[in-house]
């Protein structure tokens, strides 16, 4: 087919032909709805139809859609210029992210890293923690350990501390670099916690510490809440136990809160439901208010100077579009936005009216547990669902859905109301019924 059969073809078919999607068959594609505009938290296709997005488009919209301050941020800015080097240059708008950013999270951070995506956050670091130790003479300690049912992103070295078994990744797992692994903590968050290492989580963490004490560089962590593993939430005191293990043994922690943060849980970081905080903390998805792909990696003048103190002397990462200026006026914006309102009462009532509403699906036979923290609600099934199945369904509910694994869950926009949300909380309830 030349260029003239392409340019003919109708958007949505041009698509299913030629477009790949995220976790999709690259030959058979799935169901794609072609959206032509988005406000507040609805998503408008071509065909008229209007879907309540109770995704937040991967987590990342919590201000909803069209939002007329982040549109100016982002004009104002292009009128400026839209994008410069950030080898050798600055530019105001990464300054004053970078400032919001250390006076929101507390504790000892003092250097942010400006990355493009919450998946090279990651990369960012775990190199951040493998030069650290290879600068301060610790040359053996080059792995990661974690915990199962983790995901840290799509590329290759966060690959490797996703769950090696049930993650998305397994099939590279015969190429990928072999890491650390412990079981999931045992010990949910509404749970009362067990002061008893065998039966907490904390006795397997202490003793693969103690065992790869020479080998591991640092623990990386989703705190309280793993989201694409399996949306589990779990109790913040293994946090507190594992920072401790972590300075027993030489390792950094590293708490990866890109899906958690800015107050997805109710509280601004994750890591604010325990008494510590990491090393090295990874940031992205609603940083921007999901207007544009930026991510931030945060540490610790220690972690800095001791990269510092030993050659090559610099951190060996640098994206040609670190620090983009639009993407930093975006987040500016969407961080002055939260920090104007009351956010904390919108996602504290959001978990109320997800916990009472989903429970009605526990009376369903094929499902097996529902929860909900701050704005996020999950229906889990006994059986894995099919997100292409679901789609099919979204346009006759009204709601847009993408379950994955056995979990039907949603994570609205914080601005979404309650008549919506109870949509949004009936049409996951349908979708458990039907699929």
């Amino acid at each position: 087919m030349g260029l003239t059969g392409l340019a003919g073809l109708p958007p949505s078919e041009f698509d299913h032909k030629h477009v790949l999607h995220p976790y999709d068959n690259p030959i058979s594609s799935g169901n794609t709805f072609l959206v032509k505009y988005a406000e507040g938290v609805h998503l408008h296709l071509d065909d008229g139809i209007k879907l309540i997005d109770a995704m937040s488009s991967w987590w990342s919209v919590i201000h909803g859609y069209n939002h007329p301050k982040m549109n100016a941020a982002i004009k104002e800015q292009v009128d400026e210029f839209s994008h410069v080097m950030f080898g050798g240059l600055t530019h105001e708008p990464a300054v004053d992210l970078v400032r919001q950013l250390l006076e929101l999270k507390a504790g000892d951070f003092s250097k942010v890293f400006l990355a493009d995506s919450g998946s090279i956050a990651v990369e960012v670091a775990m190199k951040m923690a493998q030069q650290y130790q290879y600068s301060i003479g610790n040359e053996t300690k080059s792995k990661f350990l974690t915990i199962r049912s983790g995901y840290h992103g799509d590329t290759w070295r966060t690959m490797s501390v996703c769950d090696p078994d049930t993650g998305m990744h397994h099939l590279f797992k015969g190429s990928l670099p072999v890491e650390y692994f412990v079981n999931q903590p045992p010990i949910a968050f509404d749970d009362e916690w067990i002061d008893d290492e065998s039966l907490n989580g904390v006795g397997e963490l202490r003793a693969t510490l103690e065992q790869e004490q020479d080998k591991v560089a640092a623990v990386i962590l989703e705190p309280v809440v793993q989201g694409a593993g399996g949306m589990y939430f779990y109790h913040p005191e293994y946090l507190n136990q594992c920072r401790a293990l972590c300075d027993e043994y030489g390792a950094l922690l590293i708490f990866d809160e890109i899906a958690t943060g800015f107050g997805r849980t109710g509280e601004l970081f994750s890591a604010d439901f325990c008494d510590i905080d990491a090393d090295i903390v990874c940031l992205g998805k609603a940083l921007t208010g999901g207007y544009l792909t930026l991510a931030a990696t945060l540490t610790t003048d220690k972690v800095a100077e001791g990269i510092a103190s030993r050659e090559p002397g610099v951190l060996m990462h640098g994206p040609t579009f670190m620090g983009n200026p639009l993407a930093c006026a975006a987040a500016n914006a969407s961080l002055q936005l939260l920090g104007s309102q009351d956010w904390r009462s919108k996602v504290l009532n959001i978990e109320s009216q997800l916990r009472a509403e989903l429970q009605v699906a526990l009376e369903l036979p094929n499902v097996t547990k529902v929860r909900a923290l701050g704005g996020i609600g999950v229906i889990e099934m006994k059986h894995v669902v099919s997100a292409n199945q679901a789609h099919s369904l979204c346009k006759h509910l009204g709601v847009w859905l993408r379950p994955f694994g056995k979990c039907i869950y949603t994570m609205p926009p914080y601005i979404i109301n309650r008549q919506q949300l109870t949509k949004v909380t009936h049409a996951m309830i349908e979708l458990a019924e039907r699929l």
